[in-house]
């Protein structure tokens, strides 16, 4: 069941969708990317899926397209709209652990909201980090990701165009805590071939199994699906 509630930011108020799991051992913060919010089908289909297994699922806009706007806003923005819906979560939902997650651009600044601040999460769950802008290549974004002594999984499709692979897997290989699950022909919105064997609904329980494997990795206790 989907709840809709907003947070009061410096930049106005921000709407919020909670998709609630009667199985919540978590709690995930679920930022989208620059061109989309929320809504979108595949933020929709992310939160479902999830909500389906052990994590309680809240969706949430950023200031610039709660505002109609298209040009994404500065990480000092996003960051305090991140700091706001976690403040959010910490005092009316249930007390679980958090993790922050994010569709590209939502990932990207909830990674560098983490690593500015001495902030109580579980991890981060990545799904397609924007390791590079279209066509060229770097690893410059990924920085910021070695201040973070949290457990992080990236979510990446073997065709994203803005992550080359190896680069990917050599960001990935650098930090310790930090895992990565390819997701084969899929390109960073994570559309598939059809001819694939993997079709784009199932790439959504995909994520959640690589995500309970992954919090099964890092921590003593066991869940399941």
């Amino acid at each position: 069941m989907a709840n809709f509630t907003f947070v009061s930011t410096d930049y106005g108020a921000v709407d919020l969708i909670i998709n609630s799991s009667s199985k919540a051992e978590y709690i995930l913060l679920l930022a989208h990317g620059a061109g989309a919010g929320m809504t979108h089908p595949f933020m929709e289909q992310v939160a479902e899926a999830f909500s389906e297994s052990i994590f309680t699922v809240v969706r949430f806009n950023f200031a610039y397209m709660q505002n109609g706007k298209k040009l994404p806003d500065s990480p000092t923005k996003a960051h305090h709209v991140i700091e706001k819906v976690y403040e959010f979560a910490l005092k009316n939902l249930p007390d679980l652990p958090i993790i922050l997650s994010g569709k590209s651009y939502g990932g990207r600044m909830s990674s560098q909201f983490t690593a500015l601040n001495n902030t109580d999460i579980f991890g981060l769950i990545f799904f397609g980090f924007p390791l590079h802008a279209m066509g060229k290549p770097s690893i410059d974004r990924a920085d910021h990701l070695k201040e973070i002594s949290k457990p992080i999984l990236f979510l990446q499709g073997s065709r994203d165009k803005l992550a080359q692979l190896d680069l990917m897997k050599d960001v990935a290989a650098k930090l310790p805590l930090a895992k990565l699950h390819v997701i084969e022909n899929a390109d960073h919105s994570f559309n598939i071939p059809k001819k694939s064997i993997i079709n784009n609904l199932s790439v959504f329980q995909v994520f959640v199994n690589e995500a309970v494997t992954w919090i099964t990795q890092n921590t003593s206790l066991n869940y399941s699906v």
